[in-house]
């Protein structure tokens, strides 16, 4: 009987019916993806998406970098002291506000903007722009709406 629910297509518990999945699996293969494009740069795919949001601007604050890359601080700090001491970034408190620390590119991670412009047109090589804008637009506006609701869930002490 358990293998006839489980068997049927519109059971709510088949793996192919989560949106969950498809967006987890994408994840993963984006990851391996980049893996070795981000590994001639002597980077890792998080490392490249703070250099990411510290080219377009500097300083930022872990905060603010957590807030746009939706990491915790738990996450996020580790991995900015990595790349401290890869000779990346500088981390340094905030003189106007000691509970913030401030986060600034060295000479080397401004350097490696250069040398990652090609990765955005190799990762996309062979795919259609129009199609792949088109994702990216939708992908944003599911994160916004996750994001509202993860806020939500937080504000009324949800998981």
């Amino acid at each position: 009987m358990k293998d006839q629910v489980a068997a049927h297509t519109d059971d709510p518990l088949r793996l192919d019916r989560q949106v969950c999945f498809p967006l987890y699996a994408a994840t993963n293969l984006i990851n391996r993806l980049y893996t070795p494009v981000l590994r001639s740069l002597g980077i890792t795919y998080p490392q490249y998406l703070v250099l990411l949001v510290l080219w377009e601007e500097e300083p930022q604050t872990v905060g603010a970098l957590g807030t746009r890359l939706f990491l915790d601080s738990g996450t996020l700090t580790p991995l900015l002291k990595r790349m401290e001491s890869n000779g990346l970034l500088d981390r340094r408190r905030d003189s106007a506000d000691e509970r913030r620390v401030l986060i600034t590119l060295t000479d080397k991670g401004r350097a490696l903007r250069e040398a990652a412009l090609h990765v955005p047109g190799t990762m996309s090589r062979g795919y259609d722009t129009q199609g792949l804008e088109e994702l990216r637009e939708r992908v944003t506006a599911l994160v916004a709406i996750l994001a509202q609701h993860d806020g939500r869930e937080r504000l009324e002490g949800g998981a």
